[in-house]
């Protein structure tokens, strides 16, 4: 079947052409293009170098060596879906990986889906997984090796630096190595904030002076959850101390790709699982040698640009399916770029009794969301709905979620559209205001074609994505 695909279709053009743009880039390590990847699970905007207060002093350092992006957006908000983007290049309703991957929720690629494991073994890298793993199946993740893995409930930053630095000095060939914290997620108990771990000075803070997002309610139990979260980020930054460190002591800082992520917004209400700004909107920072530091980049990027951009950097072969992303490089040591002024997200399950498909297009002016079973109430992530805010919160209807009611945010409409520049907490709804009616056109007309472009199987008229993408 010949495929009716705009933005795919361009991307593999689009991939080509930054080959040239980056000799300057490449020429620093022409022999080995390392790759490390760094993922934080469920780390909102919340860094020093995002000005949000929070000590984070490592995280800081490799932004002021590399690119810090302001404008960088996460193609879902929930963790599974969101690393099957990072790992895949595909939107989640395109990979099929639509919920958790753990459990009972037990959600997975697509047959025959390319993962970047794959991809750079195929390429001779030496392949490494140290903590989260998080997607399945686990075909489609064979890693050389998989360290401190996720059963054990790791959150010794120290001790996965010490994994991943042992794997990275015992291999003779360049290397792709993916730490994936489990810092800031969620624990059983205050973010895993109940006992010291090896080589992190804990740093403290004071719910009464925390920094409070916007679209939380100033209580205290909010208070008091945030605290510990922070902590959490910064227990997370020792970590990457520890590891940028120990690369650089292997000889290994001028030959090393570095990007630093997250998968989704911080465990609030308001943030993970939604497509609102900080449920989206997280940190993205790229160091490659050979590109200038210093430099704060506005480009509205996306984690569905991660793969082409390793791609990029590796010279490994893309996969036979187009790739709707594009590669970073280009844009690095710069402060922005035209034509990066818009990006995609999907969502469908997180839990899969959480099912609440979305889709989204958001501009620098706009943010318009379809909620495609809207009738149904949103659902709250089981981690959110057990935390001391939630429940705090929801004991009393009263209480708003920063100024949006509860009620609105349990019962949402069929679309919605934000002014993001006269309302950045998105909360008054223009779908439907004749004043925005051109908006509201031209919006619609660019997410039905990208749902079209991308074979979004809850679009009418399309099968599986998979049925869509012989390259034939």
């Amino acid at each position: 079947m010949k495929r009716r695909t705009l933005l795919a279709s361009a991307a593999g053009a689009v991939l080509g052409s930054t080959l040239l743009s980056t000799r300057r880039v490449r020429a620093a390590s022409a022999e080995k293009r390392n790759v490390l990847l760094l993922i934080a699970d469920d780390q909102g905007l919340d860094a020093g170098c995002y000005g949000t207060g929070i000590a984070t002093p490592r995280i800081d350092a490799l932004a002021r060596r590399g690119t810090r992006f302001t404008q960088a957006f996460a193609a879902v908000s929930s963790c599974s879906p969101s690393r099957s983007v990072i790992y895949t290049g595909l939107y989640s309703h395109s990979n099929g990986m639509y919920g958790l991957a753990h459990d009972v929720h037990n959600q997975s690629l697509l047959d025959g889906v390319d993962t970047l494991p794959l991809m750079m073994k195929r390429a001779g890298y030496a392949t490494a997984l140290v903590g989260k793993k998080h997607v399945r199946p686990d075909s489609a993740f064979v890693y050389d090796a998989e360290l401190a893995p996720e059963r054990s409930g790791i959150r010794d930053v120290a001790f996965m630096a010490d994994e991943a630095l042992r794997f990275i000095r015992g291999v003779d060939r360049p290397f792709f190595v993916t730490v994936a914290y489990s810092d800031p997620h969620r624990a059983p108990v205050n973010y895993g904030n109940d006992r010291a771990w090896p080589r992190v000075e804990p740093v403290h803070y004071d719910p009464a002076r925390v920094p409070l997002p916007s679209h939380l309610p100033d209580v205290p139990e909010v208070r008091r959850d945030l605290a510990e979260y922070y902590q959490s980020v910064s227990r997370l930054d020792t970590g990457v101390g520890l590891l940028l460190d120990g690369l650089r002591d292997a000889g290994h800082a001028d030959d090393t790709l570095i990007i630093y992520l997250s998968d989704n917004g911080r465990p609030f209400p308001g943030a993970k699982t939604n497509l609102y700004d900080p449920g989206l909107h997280l940190p993205l920072i790229v160091h490659a040698p050979g590109a200038a530091g210093q430099a704060v980049n506005d480009a509205m990027v996306s984690f569905i640009d991660i793969v082409p951009t390793i791609l990029d950097w590796s010279r490994a072969p893309a996969p036979e399916r187009a790739l709707p992303g594009r590669s970073l490089l280009p844009l690095l040591g710069k402060s922005g770029a035209s034509g990066w002024d818009r990006i995609f997200a999907s969502h469908d399950f997180h839990e899969i009794n959480q099912y609440y498909p979305m889709r989204s297009v958001r501009t620098r002016t706009h943010n318009y969301i379809v909620n495609l079973a809207h009738p149904l109430d949103y659902p709250i992530a089981g981690d959110v709905e057990g935390s001391p805010s939630w429940k705090a919160i929801s004991a009393r209807p009263d209480i708003r979620l920063g100024r949006r009611t509860q009620a609105a945010y349990l019962k949402r409409p069929a679309e919605e559209l934000y002014d993001l520049k006269n309302d950045a907490d998105e909360l008054v709804n223009l779908a439907g205001e004749p004043r925005a009616a051109a908006v509201l056109t031209e919006l619609r007309k660019q997410l039905f074609e990208f749902r079209r472009d991308t074979a979004d199987p809850w679009l009418a008229g399309q099968t599986s994505p998979y049925s869509q993408r012989s390259p034939h």
